[in-house]
């Protein structure tokens, strides 16, 4: 397999203030979905990752979750949002 990834640069994208707000929410979503997925497949939680008996400490409220892997779903949202932008679409919060 020579898959070689090539996602869109967005280093040129500032999010605004209220962007950078709803990427905090999306990641918590993006969490809360993968989440389902995983219990769906019937997973559990365990206090370590494993595969054969489908448990993941992951399974856990986003609150809960340690630093890294919510920046692993911060990052997912942010990329989303800038990608969004630079592919010239307007996000705009209705009133």
């Amino acid at each position: 397999m020579n898959y070689t990834p090539k996602p869109i640069d967005t280093t040129n994208i500032a999010l605004s203030p209220d962007l950078l707000e709803l990427t905090e929410k999306i990641a918590e979503n993006v969490h809360d979905v993968w989440a389902v997925g995983r219990m769906a497949s019937g997973w559990t939680y365990g206090d370590v990752r494993d595969d054969a008996k489908k448990q993941t400490p992951c399974l856990v409220p986003y609150g809960e979750l340690p630093e890294s892997e919510k920046e692993y779903d911060r990052n997912t949202a942010l990329e989303t949002l800038k990608l969004i932008e630079k592919l010239g679409y307007e996000i705009i919060k209705k009133e």
